[in-house]
């Protein structure tokens, strides 16, 4: 057998477990208590609204959990029943995504950029792009033979995390088999999401995208300098081409000394989705099918970029976030960007999945390229394929005058908004997960309790924030919304602002019940025990059965809430230098964060005619070192 044949060359994983095997057994998500769900709406409102206000919010909840919320509630859960085989928010929560009408990039698609020794094999582009192609390519492989490591969370790792869990687990039938990882306290998560990693891509429709799986594709689709390159990955047999060969494909891009496209298609994927589906409608009929289908049926996309960004993380955030989008295609499932020094990361389209997956895919694939790197620096400049072996194909696109200038419109369009965009961030090198375990508070928590103290510095008002929490430990579970900003968390921020401070102990007590009441927060969120989703699911009950909107959704209360100031979302990796996404609101923040043992940093997002991002950054690291000063004392 050929080496690059290999069993070993061909699978990143050969998991005891098959990769599915949880997924019929997983429980379904719940649908809370009506109750409950009213009770931690009103906490969640507390802190943002003024007393009058709140008693007048309070007594809409009542009403509604008499009257309107009972009907639609009971509604709801037959609803559910009769959905067994997915979660009750499931196809909302596409719905919602996929009727959105505004632009992808900086809106919706979050970047993710590698965390990379300085080294010859991830400062070279072509070395670079090679192993992750062919990293990426051994993933695909496992996870479609059903050979990929199923994700599970271990509370007690060394009693679960074993050889002999792994083979009790693949011999219990699958109707079961999450009852049995729960006997060990170990978690199994949903992995639904990963069927959406590869060959699939979003296509713009009137009023509701489609997302589009192909699962034959075995090639994949370059950019680079705004053109496209397609070439085959795998053979008939549909094995991994070997290495020299991959690199060689590569290698044949890198070298057309083309210049920069003049009219980049990739550029329409910025526009309001509506202008798009008719753009793209156009370019069908201007004979350019073919060459879109390539695109859509690619088993994943690359982007070979000329930037040199490293290291500046603002310059990354740039490039990853948005570019100027003439070297994109925003619709795929997933963009794996290198840059001409070698810095590497992900662009990805959010409707089909969250940050599950993908953080999966690149912790994998990074941890490959650095321990298993098929390609090295002796393979570059050998020249062992002709161009007719190598197979490379430029895609050619027919376009008229009127498709060329709305190219050209769209371009400067995009151009406005991502120079309207600000970028700061801030890195602790000495802080983390270790320094807050010693204190006895949760690293998240402190995260929070800083973007909260930071705002209320600057503003003396508390406002809308949103922190993502995965509900993977259920069936298809996407995400619920943690609410940080808590009665706690502004009675911490009232009195260490206040000029008669309370005594260092006093404060350091208060931040520790930030700690708990925060950390409960999130327990409730994973469990999908939050109220975001519930009320969601409510309100479009009662669009959908024609219902009278109950008076809950129409309160200013319920817009103030959901108008999220501070919309945050953590990406914690040992493989992950930064993850960030834009601002939601105009005058709001998008804060990545990223706490690891011995670091924490943000990158803050917001528009520069609405907010300054720089002051409120430095509110943020003024407020960090502050409560460290507190908890140092």
């Amino acid at each position: 057998m050929a080496k690059h044949k290999s069993y070993d060359y061909q699978y990143i994983q050969n998991s005891i477990i098959p990769t599915m095997h949880f997924q019929r057994s997983l429980p379904r998500l719940p649908v809370p208590e009506l109750k409950l769900t009213c009770q931690r709406y009103l906490k969640a409102q507390q802190p943002l609204l003024s007393k009058n206000d709140y008693l007048r919010t309070k007594d809409v909840v009542e009403n509604f959990e008499q009257n309107d919320g009972q009907l639609l509630q009971d509604l709801l859960k037959k609803k559910n029943d009769l959905n067994k085989n997915t979660s009750y928010i499931t196809q909302d929560w596409f719905d919602m995504y996929l009727t959105e009408r505004t632009s992808l990039p900086i809106n919706y698609n979050p970047l993710l950029v590698f965390r990379q020794l300085d080294n010859a094999y991830n400062n070279n582009q072509l070395l670079r792009s090679t192993n992750l192609l062919i990293s990426s390519l051994r993933f695909y492989k496992s996870l479609k033979a059903n050979i990929l490591e199923p994700e599970i969370f271990h509370i007690n790792p060394k009693k679960s995390d074993t050889i002999q869990f792994r083979k009790l687990m693949k011999y219990l039938p699958e109707s079961i088999s999450w009852y049995g990882a729960y006997m060990y306290n170990a978690y199994p998560l949903d992995m639904s999401q990963y069927n959406s990693l590869f060959n699939n891509t979003r296509i713009p429709m009137a009023n509701q995208d489609v997302l589009y799986n192909n699962t034959s594709g075995k090639h994949i689709v370059v950019m680079r300098r705004g053109h496209f390159y397609k070439f085959d990955v795998l053979d008939n047999q549909g094995n991994i081409l070997n290495p020299q060969l991959l690199l060689s494909k590569i290698q044949y891009i890198l070298n057309d000394d083309i210049a920069p496209s003049n009219h980049p298609i990739g550029i329409l994927t910025t526009t309001e989705r509506n202008n798009w589906a008719d753009l793209r409608n156009y370019l069908i009929k201007l004979g350019n099918e073919e060459s879109l289908r390539i695109i859509d049926d690619s088993l994943m996309m690359i982007a070979l970029d000329d930037e040199r960004p490293r290291p500046d993380p603002k310059a990354c955030v740039e490039q990853y976030l948005h570019s100027d989008g003439t070297n994109r295609w925003f619709d795929k499932s997933f963009t794996l960007i290198v840059c001409a020094d070698g810095t590497s990361g992900l662009n990805f389209e959010h409707s089909w999945g969250d940050g599950v997956a993908v953080l999966r895919y690149l912790q994998d694939i990074s941890k490959d390229t650095t321990d298993f790197p098929r390609c090295h620096p002796e393979n570059l400049n050998q020249v062992l394929f002709s161009a007719d072996e190598l197979d490379v194909k430029k895609l050619e696109f027919n376009l008229d005058e009127k498709i060329k200038c709305d190219i050209i419109k769209v371009k400067n369009e995009f151009k406005c908004k991502y120079d309207s965009l600000d970028v700061n961030y801030f890195e602790f090198f000495d802080v983390g997960r270790k320094t807050c375990k010693n204190f006895e508070i949760s690293a998240d928590s402190l995260m929070q309790l800083c973007f909260q103290l930071g705002y209320y510095k600057l503003h003396k008002k508390h406002v809308g924030t949103y922190e993502s929490c995965s509900t993977a430990a259920f069936k298809q579970g996407r995400t619920e919304t943690v609410r940080p900003c808590t009665m706690k968390t502004a009675d911490f921020c009232y009195a260490v602002t206040s000029k008669n401070k309370p005594s260092n102990n006093d404060l350091v007590n208060m931040i520790k019940q930030c700690s708990v009441e925060h950390s409960k927060l999130v327990k409730e969120a994973a469990m999908g025990q939050g109220f975001d989703r519930h009320l969601y699911a409510l309100r479009l009950l009662a669009k959908e059965k024609n219902l009278k909107i109950p008076s809950l959704f129409t309160d200013p209360a319920y817009s103030q809430i959901n108008y999220n100031i501070l919309s945050t979302s953590s990406l914690t990796s040992d493989h992950v230098w930064l993850g960030g996404f834009g601002p939601v609101v105009k005058d709001g923040f998008g804060i990545g964060y990223t706490i690891r043992e011995d670091y924490s940093g943000a990158i803050i997002t917001n528009y520069k005619e609405h907010s300054d991002g720089e002051k409120f950054r430095n509110a943020v690291t003024q407020s960090f070192n502050q409560i460290f000063d507190i908890l140092k004392k």
